[in-house]
C-alpha cells in the first residue's frame, strides 16, 4: 500500500499546483472574428498539438516523477536506546566490579535519553527532505506546464487569436 501512494502528488501539493495552474488560464480572444465554434475547434486542436509537442497534458491529474524520499526514522527509539544501555551499563559495571543492576539502570537512562534525540534528529531530517522533495515535484510540474501553455499559445496565435 505504501509503495502506490508515490504515484499520485499528495494532497497539499496537489492543491499548489492546480491553484498554480488555474491562475495559468489563458484569455483567447477571436482576433479576426472568428466564431465560437470555430474558436472552441482551434482551441481543442492546439490543445492536442501542445501535448503532442511537449509530452504534457493538463487535464491529466499531476503525477510525480518520482517516489518521496523514505523516511528513515524508526520507532522506539528510546526504548532501544534504554535496552541497549542497559545492556552496556549492566557490562562497564561488572568489568568496574560494581552492581549491574545500577550500572544498567543509569545506561538505560542514558541510552533512552540518547536514543529519543536521535530519532527526533532523524524525523526533523526526514521531513526537510518531503518537503524539498515536494518543491521539486511542484517545481518540475510548473515547468511542464509553463512550456505546454507556451506551445499552445504559439499554435492560437499563428491561428489568428490574441492570448492572454
Amino acid at each position: 500500500m505504501q509503495r502506490m501512494r508515490w504515484a499520485i502528488i499528495p494532497l497539499a501539493l496537489l492543491f499548489l499546483v492546480s491553484a498554480s495552474a488555474w491562475a495559468q488560464d489563458m484569455i483567447v480572444f477571436p482576433a479576426k472574428g472568428q466564431s465560437q465554434e470555430q474558436t472552441e475547434k482551434d482551441k481543442f486542436d492546439c490543445y492536442q498539438w501542445a501535448k503532442q509537442q511537449t509530452g504534457f497534458d493538463p487535464m491529466q491529474v499531476p503525477k510525480t516523477s518520482s517516489p518521496p524520499p523514505q523516511q528513515q526514522a524508526r520507532g522506539g527509539g528510546g526504548l532501544r536506546g534504554a535496552a541497549g544501555g542497559a545492556i552496556a551499563g549492566a557490562a562497564v559495571g561488572k568489568i568496574a566490579g560494581k552492581s549491574g543492576s545500577k550500572g544498567a539502570a543509569y545506561g538505560a537512562g542514558a541510552g533512552a535519553l540518547l536514543g529519543g534525540m536521535r530519532q527526533r534528529g532523524q524525523r526533523q531530517n526526514d521531513e526537510r527532505a518531503r518537503q524539498q522533495w515536494e518543491q521539486d515535484q511542484a517545481a518540475a510540474y510548473a515547468q511542464k506546464r509553463n512550456t505546454y501553455n507556451r506551445a499552445y499559445s504559439a499554435c492560437l496565435e499563428g491561428k489568428g487569436y490574441t492570448v492572454k
